[in-house]
């Protein structure tokens, strides 16, 4: 028997308890009858509530028993929602995908990003989410408003950022923790594989450091809200506040949301001279790092051959 069912022979036995009852009926002995109504019900829940999932809603909806004139709950099984953050994801991804499930525009993702306040956003964070919407899986009800979807994303950063010792990490670097943040964001896009992660961000260090243009293509298609493994001549050329191949410094704030691997990394670089890398396998993103511009020239020289030969 499905869900449905189950729940319509409950509803009907109920029905039948309610009738009216015989006229002869105070005139007959009472006889104790088990109590179907409530234990129908419970079981009819409990079995649903075994077939929806552990991310079972329960909604009280208005309903009526033959002959009430009070409306009665009732019950409605509604299974909850899951979203998975992926390292890495931008807050535009994030919010069609949200989108998607709940049926909510895009523009209320939006809005809701920016009240800092009730998503409780550190005050580092100026008034952006990005960044600040850590990756993990997470489950909510459909109808749960955006900010309540929302902030248990800035929760779980700044539970890792405690763990991380952000705040104080960022200052014994020299650095805000934002940049810290805007860093990590960085070597989440650059990276294909976590053990790049702290010598992508030392080169990141070395540079600004150096008052050398970042010049990471990661950013520039952010700021064109493009994808893609490089950025293109047209794209380096274009006045985005996020191209770091024309604009000193880092970009305005974080182009990603990154996880912990790359918050360590940012916080605690590897010890190195490097200022440049390069993905000379773009397929499995293997990356070489280079300490001078002739290194850096025979890197590029490499990943043209790779390319040429695949």
């Amino acid at each position: 028997m499905n869900i449905e069912n189950l729940l319509r022979e409950t509803l009907s036995d109920m029905a039948d308890e309610e009738r009216p009852p015989a006229p002869d009926r105070f005139l007959r002995p009472r006889e104790r009858r088990p109590r179907r109504r409530g234990l129908a019900l419970a079981a009819a829940t409990a079995v649903a509530a075994l077939a929806a999932g552990s991310t079972l809603v329960v909604q009280q909806l208005s309903a009526r028993a033959p002959g009430d004139d009070v409306p009665r709950p009732a019950v409605s099984i509604q299974a909850g929602v899951t979203v998975n953050v992926a390292a890495g994801m931008r807050l535009s991804q994030l919010f069609k995908q949200l989108s998607q499930l709940t049926g909510r525009p895009v523009a209320e993702f939006e809005r809701a990003a920016k009240d800092g306040t009730a998503l409780g956003l550190p005050s580092y964070a100026g008034r952006t989410l990005e960044g600040f919407a850590f990756p993990g899986t997470y489950e909510f009800s459909p109808a749960a408003a955006p900010a309540e979807i929302l902030r248990p994303m800035v929760t779980r950063f700044e539970e890792a950022a405690e763990a991380a010792d952000l705040v104080d990490g960022a200052r014994r670097a020299g650095r805000t923790p934002l940049e810290i943040v805007t860093i990590a964001g960085i070597v989440q896009a650059e990276a294909g594989r976590d053990e790049d992660m702290p010598k992508i961000a030392r080169v990141i260090h070395n540079r600004l450091d150096r008052k050398m243009l970042l010049q990471v293509d990661s950013t520039v298609l952010y700021g064109l809200n493009k994808y893609g493994p490089e950025a293109t001549l047209k794209d380096v050329r274009s006045s985005s506040p996020y191209n770091t191949y024309r604009r000193p410094g880092l970009p305005p704030g974080p182009i990603g949301n990154p996880g912990a691997e790359a918050i360590r990394a940012a916080l605690h670089p590897a010890r190195g001279s490097w200022l440049y890398f390069v993905a000379i396998d773009p397929k499995s993103r293997i990356l070489k790092f280079a300490t001078t511009e002739s290194e850096y020239a025979a890197l590029v020289e490499e990943r043209r051959k790779n390319l040429k030969g695949s």
